[in-house]
């Protein structure tokens, strides 16, 4: 059995995050600047609290594994304005994104349990918070893979910007509600 812990990203990350974000089977789907000056700019804001999106480093046995950025759909209204054609958010709704950083963890199981050890961990964080909705570009099969390996149950699809221009509009739109 893994065991997950997670913490909040520091400015001491930023290398690691950099090497990450370089690597072919992150750059594909997360399509991102990894420059020093890029990390900094991007992932700068929520380590310092000036954005209210949160940056997490998840760690498998001790070893940092992966990336998890947490937000409230309501904090981001240009998001909600886009999403609620495709699949209208209901108060409470919480997303999150994801990576596991070296390609050679990859396939392993690890971005399945990565995501429901950091969904439990969401509901204790943000008692408000009534369900994970994730929308996923339908190219990234492993992505949305992973998520219904957790638990999510794909409730829509539709047209989303992509984070790459590569890959069309077409997006899968996965929930998982908090346990009752």
């Amino acid at each position: 059995m893994v065991s997950w812990s997670f913490r909040r990203v520091d400015t001491a990350d930023f290398p690691l995050l950099a090497h990450w974000l370089a690597q072919p089977h992150v750059a594909r789907w997360w399509h991102h600047e990894w420059s020093a000056e890029a990390v900094e700019r991007d992932f700068g804001p929520s380590v310092r609290g000036e954005e209210p999106n949160q940056d997490w480093l998840a760690s498998l046995d001790g070893r940092p594994a992966g990336l998890l950025q947490r937000c409230r759909w309501t904090d981001y209204p240009e998001y909600v304005a886009e999403m609620t054609p495709v699949y209208p958010l209901p108060p409470g709704a919480v997303s999150i994104d994801y990576l596991i950083g070296e390609a050679g963890d990859v396939g392993r199981g690890w971005g399945p349990s990565m995501i429901a050890a950091f969904v439990a961990r969401t509901w204790t964080d943000l008692p408000g918070s009534t369900c994970v909705i994730i929308p996923v570009v339908a190219a990234n099969r492993a992505s949305w893979r992973a998520l219904e390996k957790a638990g999510f149950t794909r409730v829509g699809e539709g047209e989303l910007e992509p984070d790459n221009p590569v890959d069309d509009r077409r997006h899968l739109v996965l929930r998982l509600d908090r346990p009752v």
